[in-house]
C-alpha cells in the first residue's frame, strides 16, 4: 500500500511525493518580477505559493505573485499546493476568483471552522507534525472527511509513517484506511483528466 507525502523538503523516494514548483510567499520580493520563473510543465503542482503575514514580505506584494501563481496554475491544469500563515479571510477571498483544479491547504494549523469552510469551497487540508501539537488543529484534523485529506512531513524529521500513525488514532481509522483514502484523493487530483 502506498504512502502519499503530500509535501516534503525531503523525499526519500520511497513513497508517492509530489513534485512542485513555484514562488513561495517569503521569497515574493526577489522574484515578482519574473512570476513564471520557478514554474514549468514538468511540476505537477504549483506550490507552494500563497499569503504569510506573519512574515516581512509587504501583504501588497505578496498578494501580487500569489495571484500570477494562481493565474498560471489554472492555465497549466495543476493543483495548487497552499502556504497560510495568518492570512485565511484574504487567501479565501483571493481563491474565489480562480478557477483552479485542486487546492491543498499544506501544514494546515488553523481551527476546525477555518477547515470546514475551506471543504465546503472543495478545497483539500494537509496536516503534518505541528498538527498534533494544536489542540483545535487535533479537532479540524478529526472533522476532515477523508476525501479532503492529506499527510505530510514538510520539513521535519518526523516520518510519513509516524504522521500516519499517529493521524490514524486521532481520526480513529486504520494507517490502511488512510493509506487507501489519501492514495485514492492523490489519483483524483493529480492523475484524472477531469477538471
Amino acid at each position: 500500500m502506498h504512502f502519499v507525502n503530500i509535501h516534503t523538503h525531503r523525499p526519500t523516494g520511497r513513497h508517492i511525493e509530489p513534485s512542485a514548483a513555484g514562488i513561495h510567499p517569503w521569497y515574493a520580493a526577489d522574484t515578482h518580477s519574473e512570476p513564471d520563473g520557478t514554474l514549468s510543465d514538468d511540476a505537477q503542482a504549483v506550490g507552494e505559493t500563497g499569503l504569510d503575514f506573519a512574515c516581512s514580505v509587504p501583504h501588497e506584494l505578496q498578494e501580487k505573485v500569489f495571484r500570477e501563481q494562481l493565474a498560471k496554475a489554472a492555465e497549466l491544469r495543476k493543483p495548487v499546493i497552499l502556504h497560510c500563515v495568518r492570512a485565511f479571510e484574504p487567501t479565501m477571498k483571493i481563491l474565489n476568483d480562480y478557477h483552479l483544479r485542486a487546492v491543498i491547504f499544506h501544514g494546515f494549523i488553523g481551527s476546525p471552522q477555518q477547515a470546514a469552510r475551506a471543504i465546503a469551497k472543495g478545497c483539500c487540508i494537509s496536516f503534518g507534525e505541528s498538527a498534533f501539537r494544536s489542540p483545535k488543529t487535533l479537532e479540524a484534523m478529526k472533522m476532515t472527511p477523508l476525501q479532503n485529506l492529506f499527510l505530510e512531513t514538510d520539513d521535519s524529521q518526523i516520518t510519513i509513517e509516524e504522521v500516519y500513525a499517529r493521524a490514524a488514532e486521532v481520526k480513529g481509522v486504520s494507517v490502511a484506511e488512510l493509506q487507501a483514502s489519501t492514495y485514492e484523493n492523490y489519483k483524483r487530483i493529480f492523475q484524472s483528466d477531469e477538471q
